[in-house]
């Protein structure tokens, strides 16, 4: 708010009170009006909130003494835009533009050196220093973290699950202002920015929350004995909370606009949820694709064939068995794995895994006897002497 503002408001109107009014009947005018008009006992109602922060603002001048004097002289000063000029043969008045000694007068006769005009000389009026005076500003409401355990599937097709979350909630025995009258004030110190300014040095400042009201803006001069003068109160509430598909096992999700309500209209905070995920006693993760280990006898590693291999939720898939497959190789059945961002899906790499028989039969011993007879003269390992003898 300008200086110009301040001017030309007429905060006895704002209250409804004449301008010889007491204190007493000042507070009581306000506390009426504060009451009626609380954002939080009128909520998505602009006009009310506005006409809220004219309320406080009004209060904040003409509930003080000193400050009221001083607003007293000046619209006495400048009252309507006029000024009135004294020395003889003035006799009345003259008007002329407000804007003209608020906008930045120049240096020269009748200047101001070059300064920012007369709104310099007043911008300290009421202790304000030209900035937002006398307005409790919107608070964002906080951040909220929770955590949810998810099995496998659910990880990867995407799931909806309830959450149980605490937060602070604006407190129901005072309607969220922290007075049990529901009539705070506003904070002198930072005049219900809900910050202070403080030099570091090199002309900067630094902004820091202001410590008498906590950032809030308002102050409580009578308590709500449930919330203590906060105007919050813990609260619980279950959410349906959508898991997107892909998730990866501690992966924070950030769902913005899902977490504490704002005050005064500011915006609700954010929820982080912190995903984990079950292990799978078949499937594997790698990056997008989905990994799993099947196996495979001696002879179809030694000859070829189809194996059927199973995929997560979804039908079978045979892949073709190359002749002479070695243990351990790797085969890739395309579009089977977990959800990528773009809707689309990685692959299922299909490790085998040559499974040796714990008890043969007659036949079968025979028939590998047969085969070990057949193939004496080949050494396997004569490379790995070599290239050992080699190194």
């Amino acid at each position: 708010m300008s200086t110009k503002d301040f001017v030309e408001k007429d905060y006895y109107k704002v209250l409804g009170v004449p301008k010889d009014a007491t204190e007493a009947e000042i507070k009581k005018a306000y506390r009426k009006l504060a009451r009626e008009n609380h954002p939080d006992a009128n909520k998505d109602d602009a006009k009310a909130e506005e006409r809220f922060k004219e309320i406080s603002e009004a209060n904040d001048v003409l509930g003080d003494p000193k400050k009221r004097k001083e607003y007293d002289e000046a619209r006495a000063l400048f009252g309507n835009g006029g000024f009135r000029a004294g020395g003889p043969g003035a006799g009345g008045s003259f008007n002329f533009d407000l804007g003209d000694l608020f906008g930045g007068a120049q240096g020269g006769p009748g200047g101001f050196g070059g300064g920012g005009g007369i709104g310099d000389v007043f911008g300290g009026l009421f202790n304000r220093g030209g900035g937002p005076a006398g307005r409790t500003q919107p608070r964002r409401g906080q951040d909220i973290e929770s955590e949810v355990t998810l099995s496998f599937t659910e990880a990867i097709e995407g799931a909806t699950v309830p959450l149980r979350m605490s937060s602070q909630q604006p407190c129901t025995a005072c309607s969220g202002t922290g007075d049990k009258n529901g009539t705070p004030r506003v904070c002198p110190t930072c005049v219900g920015t809900g910050q202070v300014s403080r030099g570091s040095g090199g002309g900067f400042s630094l902004t820091d929350p202001c410590v008498d009201c906590k950032g809030r803006g308002l102050i409580a001069e009578n308590p709500c004995e449930v919330c203590k003068g906060s105007g919050r109160a813990k609260s619980s509430r279950t959410m349906q909370v959508r898991i997107p598909a892909g998730v990866f096992d501690g992966q924070k999700i950030r769902l913005r606009g899902k977490g504490a309500p704002g005050e005064r209209g500011g915006p609700n905070g954010d929820l982080f949820v912190v995903v984990h995920v079950d292990a799978h006693p078949v499937f594997g993760r790698k990056d997008d694709n989905l990994t799993v280990t099947v196996p495979v006898s001696f002879v179809e590693a030694a000859l070829g064939g189809e194996v059927r291999v199973p995929t997560l939720g979804g039908p079978a898939v045979t892949l073709k068995l190359p002749a002479g497959t070695p243990n351990g190789r790797t085969m890739r059945a395309r579009g089977k794995g977990a959800v990528r961002k773009d809707g689309t899906r990685g692959d299922l790499l299909v490790t085998v895994e040559v499974a040796v028989p714990a008890e043969l039969d007659d036949k079968a011993r025979e028939a590998l006897e047969t085969y070990r007879d057949a193939t004496a003269s080949t050494d396997p390992r004569a490379e790995l002497f070599e290239a050992a003898k080699g190194a």
